[in-house]
């Protein structure tokens, strides 16, 4: 199995081998080298609001498959937990429920809805068994607002994904958003999950794929930039088009910002709104399958059908078909790389270079 090189300069730079989008190897070596050591949502603090609530997770559906559970302790804190009883692996949890402890519906091993080992019946005779080694696996549980991120194996700081993010729209009340369940949708796209991510991370499409978004957006005016594990994409409304009512601390302040599109790496799209934030969950089928989530969450419905926010589910299907169509293309024995606009497709070098990084690791 080669290594992937792309070159800092994207003026010299090719993209990554077309053999990361269509080998099955690549794809089952993406799960441990990509997404186990990075921050996944989960879910939302409204799913879990009273104490004693818990709810189940399964992470990354059909790729990871990992089962987890978010409960709400008598104290009010948060966690997130293996969902797996260390007894004989049943799974604790099967439905969203209101409990007072985590009891395995099994054999009947009890613990704290913290994950703390309580009892287990028929384990008096058991030599060497230390309770103290029997909790539950509980995992890192990064809270903002209400949405909930975790980590399988977490190698990097959560600060190193996220804290360009919250200091560029932390004003904005994420606390009060509506998870409006009537307005999320799922995909599934006929392509590779990262061709899917990098055709978001350049608006260098847009006026050739995009006509109604390309009629509210200054495409001259859009812009990129790059942290380390994110980046962010501006468009700038046309006039009279919905915009943000920016701080004046912002950065941005005084410019008509119609949308903050915000990608934290490997597959998580926050798409900031004058009406709220879209999240897009882009989640791994197989090597060329993918499951897309749109996740709604709303605090000001008055401006729910405007601007750039506007018709989401229509700028998804142009995307889904212009990405079906390259992952038939890049299948033909003529292609093998190619080149990145410079002024254009700095997200996409960007997520090439972190995908190179992360696989030769």
């Amino acid at each position: 199995m080669s290594g992937f090189y792309i070159d800092p300069n994207i003026a010299r730079a090719k993209t990554i081998a077309k053999e990361f989008y269509i080998d099955q190897q690549y794809f089952e070596l993406s799960k441990e080298k990509i997404f186990v050591p990075s921050w996944q949502y989960i879910g939302h603090s409204d799913q879990v609001k009273e104490t004693g609530s818990a709810h189940p997770v399964n992470l990354l559906e059909n790729y990871i498959n990992e089962p987890l559970v978010i409960t709400r302790d008598k104290e009010n804190k948060l966690h997130c937990l293996s969902n797996v009883c260390n007894h004989r692996g049943n799974l604790m949890v099967y439905e969203p429920c209101k409990i007072n402890q985590l009891r395995c519906k099994y054999h009947g091993r009890l613990f704290h809805l913290n994950g703390r080992f309580i009892s287990m019946p028929e384990f008096n005779e058991v030599e060497n068994f230390i309770p103290e080694n029997n909790h539950l696996k509980q995992l890192p549980l990064f809270e903002w607002g209400k949405l909930l991120f975790t980590s399988l194996n977490p190698i990097f700081p959560v600060a190193a994904f996220f804290e360009e993010m919250q200091e560029i729209i932390g004003w904005l009340p994420l606390d009060k958003m509506e998870y409006r369940e009537d307005l999320c949708n799922e995909f599934m796209v006929n392509a590779n999950w990262a061709l899917y991510c990098e055709n978001y991370l350049e608006g260098f499409h847009i006026p050739f794929v995009h006509p109604t978004l390309n009629a509210v957006i200054e495409f001259k005016n859009y812009t990129t930039e790059t942290f380390r594990y994110s980046n962010l994409q501006v468009g700038i409304a046309k006039e009279g088009v919905s915009a943000f009512e920016l701080p004046t601390d912002s950065k941005y302040y005084g410019k008509q910002v119609a949308a903050f599109y915000f990608w934290v790496y490997p597959n998580m799209m926050f798409n900031f709104y004058p009406w709220g934030l879209s999240l897009n969950i882009i989640e791994p089928q197989t090597e060329s399958t993918t499951k897309v989530r749109f996740l709604t969450f709303v605090y000001d419905a008055s401006k729910l059908d405007q601007g750039a926010g506007n018709g989401l589910t229509s700028v998804e299907a142009e995307d889904e078909e212009v990405v079906e169509n390259v992952q038939r293309g890049i299948r033909s024995r003529f292609y093998k790389h190619g080149r990145y606009a410079v002024n254009r497709e700095q997200g996409t070098h960007h997520f090439h270079t972190l995908l190179a990084e992360s696989l030769n690791s």
